[in-house]
């Protein structure tokens, strides 16, 4: 993927100082990871509980989604910092401990599979989890400018978009519109090796493995990564179990 420019630091420095004091004064506002068997997080508690506190290291941010998906495949949701002090609370600012570049299929959506509320998630939706300069603006926001240590891509089983963009690929078909470009996008991670439904199914992990490189190898969050800030994880989530799993 093609690099977007970048400013020098000191300009860098006075532009996310300005978008954090916006953001804070505004009125709007690895595969090594196992998810089974992590405690879940405590109660919320009564309804003027404020927010729990932010996890701040990568280990400490995969430990809360893992925890949070393992309460919502259990059916043992909390529905965390939904009531009104939180929402009050959050009128000044946002303090996201994660970014998940997930599909737009809409079985797999982020604050229910991983059982989070309000201001705990920044979720980023394009199909088959597809980067643009869009999609890639998005994601560093939330690394560079509110400071989130884990970046999470999140592919599915049954993929639709990867699904059509086998498809197309096998038969030759030119896809209706805009959604050529998103089948040109996933083609580079078609895996020639399966046949059928494996084709398809082994295509969206590596589509998810792709764009978790692709995100890992842009300069700004390869610093990042460096220093142990950030970590960029692949995942993909199971329809049939609910499970969260982590891809290599």
């Amino acid at each position: 993927m093609k690099n977007t420019p970048r400013t020098n630091s000191s300009v860098g420095g006075s532009r996310r100082t300005l978008l954090r004091a916006a953001v804070a004064g505004g009125a709007l506002a690895s595969g090594g990871l196992v998810w089974a068997g992590t405690p879940a997080s405590a109660s919320p508690g009564p309804a003027t509980a404020r927010r729990r506190p932010r996890p701040g290291t990568p280990a400490q941010a995969l430990r809360e989604l893992a925890a949070g998906n393992r309460r919502w495949r259990t059916f043992r949701q909390q529905h965390p910092h939904e009531n009104s002090a939180v929402r009050e609370e959050l009128i000044t600012g946002q303090e996201p401990f994660a970014v998940v570049l997930g599909c737009i299929d809409s079985r797999v959506p982020p604050e229910l599979v991983f059982d989070q509320g309000l201001g705990d998630l920044m979720t980023v939706r394009s199909a088959g989890e597809v980067l643009d300069e869009a999609v890639l603006g998005s994601v560093a926001y939330g690394v560079l400018e509110l400071d989130i240590p884990l970046v999470m891509v999140l592919g599915h089983q049954s993929c639709g978009a990867v699904t059509a963009a086998v498809h197309a690929e096998e038969t030759g078909e030119e896809l209706p519109a805009h959604i050529q470009y998103i089948a040109d996008r996933i083609r580079p991670a078609i895996d020639h090796s399966q046949e059928g439904a494996a084709r398809v199914d082994s295509t969206i992990t590596r589509n998810v493995q792709m764009v978790t490189r692709l995100l890992a190898q842009e300069p700004d969050l390869a610093a990042r990564i460096a220093a142990g800030k950030l970590e960029v994880v692949g995942a993909r989530y199971e329809l049939s179990s609910q499970l969260v799993h982590t891809v290599a």
